[in-house]
């Protein structure tokens, strides 16, 4: 049976149909901060009304959030409107036909894990599935293809601004977080980068920094 939150996700899946408006969403996913309409009709070279347009509808879908700031950092009179700023949305949308309940099966087997006390069997388990990943040449690239949207934080560090496990590491979040960070650490394997937990509210639990740096 289908129920009115699938209905909610296939409308708002179904809003990235339009060939720009994935583009422009794709633009808002990538960047590493809140962006302006200004830069998405720049970088789809289509005009400023049609970027608004097009991003709105996502805010209207669920697909994005807004805020507002001075883009020039001025404060006080003469220091103009704030920009209308756009980024992705926390909430997950998915969609199976016929209905399938794979996150439930994915909570109770997090349930029972917690229960049972085999954590450690899970995070070797996911370290070796990591390790077993074809790696492309680049960390960042790796990540990506793996849900976590890397991003640089200074020139020793990345970020990983989302976890591929959101819902379930709200829920179990030892359980889960320990086997994020035992399966980033397999990805790893190999490479200058050591996976660290550092758990910050919005983003990924673990954290990536150079070997040799503190």
């Amino acid at each position: 049976m289908t129920t009115s939150e699938d209905l909610d996700d296939l409308d708002a899946l179904a809003s990235l149909a339009d060939r720009v408006r994935r583009q422009a969403y794709r633009l808002v996913a990538d960047a590493t901060a809140p962006i302006g309409r200004d830069e998405v009709a720049e970088a789809l070279g289509v005009g400023r009304t049609l970027a608004a347009f097009h991003l709105d509808k996502l805010v209207a879908a669920g697909l994005l959030e807004t805020s507002y700031a001075r883009r020039s950092g001025k404060t006080g009179p003469g220091a103009g409107r704030p920009a209308k700023l756009y980024r992705v949305a926390a909430a997950e949308h998915a969609v199976s036909v016929p209905p399938r309940a794979y996150r439930t099966a994915a909570e109770l087997l997090a349930e029972a894990l917690e229960q049972a006390g085999a954590e450690n069997v899970l995070y070797e388990v996911a370290q070796r599935h990591g390790r077993r990943s074809e790696a492309p040449s680049e960390v960042t690239e790796l990540l990506a293809e793996h849900g976590y949207a890397p991003a640089p934080d200074g020139p020793e560090r990345i970020k990983l601004r989302n976890c591929p496990f959101h819902r379930l590491a709200e829920q179990f979040p030892p359980v889960i977080c320990g086997m994020n960070l035992a399966l980033v650490t397999g990805l790893l394997a190999d490479s200058e980068w050591t996976a660290r937990m550092d758990a910050v509210p919005g983003r990924c639990c673990v954290t990536l920094s150079k070997n040799d740096s503190d």
